[in-house]
């Protein structure tokens, strides 16, 4: 079985990342600054202590192990980062890539998958599902950080030879347990009271981990026999979580106090400028947007449906 590692490896996405390639026989090895103990002492695991900016410890682990594919997580939101990103991180994760990257092409991975993120696409007036191919506008400082990682890789190592290089770009995720992302499509960040408009019937377009970490597993099989399948993809959930559905599901699986139900958002020039000029809005990567909330955003996943079955959910997510 092949060698799989993971950059930011024990962090929320990685552990559970980790966790389906070991139940696959694989061997993985997890890179982060810390362990979370998630996978320790699992047959086939080894853990790697290093920070994102660690290169000499990153490049023993790629002599030590020689993995034939390696998965960037590092620098993402929900494993390394916080809520809020700022420029410092930005060029931590700039160096990061630099080595990152070109340690893939001096010993020769056969497959580099990047997590990025839908935040890299500009928000269209519209409710048309957004493409792959779609107009980028990074107006956040995460979405600035992936884009600028997206465009390092296709210019280091995309037209590597052998390599299959893959762009993930993930919708905002969840499981059972960690609902961060959930909880802040009905969070108004003024005075962290739960909200929603009328009945709760508008939604967001969000990601189950575990939707992911199967998709990955069977690209991973997949793409040794079919290089053709480089290149970027959206992911996410099949349906789009009502913030009715994000309610329930706190409630039941959570502490929760009040739910308002309020008005539906002035969407006004005057809010709008308001929120551009808002610092917050570009460094904290969970702003919620009042003068997009209803818009139902969604991404086109055609392209993944071919790799991914969508059976995770938030009714069923583990």
């Amino acid at each position: 079985m092949k060698t799989i590692l993971v950059t930011g490896g024990c962090g929320m996405i990685g552990d559970h990342l980790c966790s389906g390639f070991l139940k696959k026989g694989y061997e993985v090895i997890a890179v982060d600054r810390k362990s979370s103990g998630y996978n320790l002492n699992k047959a086939h695991f080894t853990f790697v202590q290093a920070s994102p900016l660690d290169k000499t410890n990153y490049e023993d682990a790629m002599e030590r192990f020689h993995p034939d594919v390696l998965i960037h997580l590092a620098c993402t939101a929900d494993n390394d980062l916080g809520n809020i990103i700022t420029e410092a991180e930005i060029k931590e994760n700039t160096r990061c890539n630099e080595f990152i990257y070109q340690l893939a092409l001096t010993y020769q991975v056969k497959q580099f998958i990047l997590a990025s993120t839908t935040q890299v696409y500009q928000i269209p007036k519209t409710r048309e599902p957004l493409h792959e191919d779609d107009f980028t506008k990074p107006m956040t400082n995460y979405a600035k950080l992936k884009n600028a990682s997206e465009e390092a890789l296709a210019m280091q190592i995309g037209r590597g030879k052998g390599i299959v290089c893959a762009i993930f770009r993930l919708a905002p995720v969840y499981t059972k347990e960690f609902c961060a992302n959930l909880e802040a499509k009905i969070t108004d960040p003024k005075d962290n009271s739960k909200f929603i408009y009328r009945t709760g019937e508008y939604g967001f377009h969000m990601c189950c981990v575990h939707n992911f970490s199967d998709t990955l597993l069977n690209f991973v099989l997949e793409a040794d026999e079919n290089p053709n399948l480089a290149g970027v993809y959206n992911m996410a959930d099949k349906n789009l979580t009502m913030a009715s559905e994000i309610v329930n599901y706190m409630k039941e699986h959570h502490r929760m106090g009040f739910v308002l139900q309020k008005n539906p958002p002035n969407t006004s020039i005057t809010a709008i400028k308001n929120l551009i000029d808002n610092k917050e809005m570009k460094t904290n990567y969970r702003f919620l947007d009042f003068t997009k909330i209803l818009n139902n955003t969604t991404f086109d996943i055609t392209k993944i449906a071919k790799l991914c079955s969508f059976r995770w959910d938030i009714h069923n997510t583990k």
